[in-house]
């Protein structure tokens, strides 16, 4: 049975350096996951990743830990790396998509390229969405998550979790039609 939270930021706050590298082999992939939906970038993913969990080091003594899961803080955390990451100017260095398809820059056969801009479409929607419809979105689907963890990461009620989902669900469907509107046009 894993620690739960309160118990590791009790063990983490103490100075305890198997408590900090649960924290992070548990919660990794999860901030990479909704930093990389916010970026398409993978090496930024990575980069403000690492600094997500280098903030928690530095800032874990002022952490209170309330019914909210330690990753509800490591989302704010990243969201504002991320905020901070488009304001600094930043540039994606995206590739336009008919280059991509005759480079193949990526280094991946057809299906692979075709899955990776899938998932740029996907990354470039979700910006679309208002900050808790992403969230919704990445934990349920992405993750996989219950609307019972989903809730309890963004501090709401079950219900409350299924009526953002289908707002959410409904925004990213009309943003795809747009989208494929807009390219059907070209």
């Amino acid at each position: 049975m894993q620690p739960r939270d309160s118990d590791l930021i009790r063990r983490a706050k103490q100075g305890d350096q198997d408590a900090l590298v649960e924290i992070y082999e548990r919660y990794r992939a999860s901030v990479f996951s909704y930093i990389f939906y916010r970026l398409s970038d993978q090496d930024d993913a990575e980069d403000l990743t690492a600094e997500v969990f280098m903030r928690m080091l530095t800032k874990i003594h002022t952490y209170v830990h309330q019914a909210r899961p330690i990753l509800a803080w490591l989302y704010t955390i990243a969201r504002n790396l991320v905020i901070d990451h488009y304001r600094s100017g930043r540039k994606i260095n995206a590739m336009p998509l008919d280059e991509a398809r005759l480079t193949s820059e990526y280094g991946l056969p057809g299906k692979e390229v075709q899955e990776h801009l899938d998932q740029e479409a996907l990354a470039q929607a979700l910006d679309c969405l208002t900050e808790e419809q992403r969230q919704v979105i990445l934990l349920k689907f992405i993750e996989g998550r219950e609307n019972e963890e989903v809730a309890e990461i963004l501090g709401k009620n079950e219900r409350a979790v299924r009526s953002l989902q289908h707002r959410a669900l409904v925004a990213l469907q009309k943003v795809m039609e747009q989208d494929r509107v807009h390219e059907s046009r070209f």
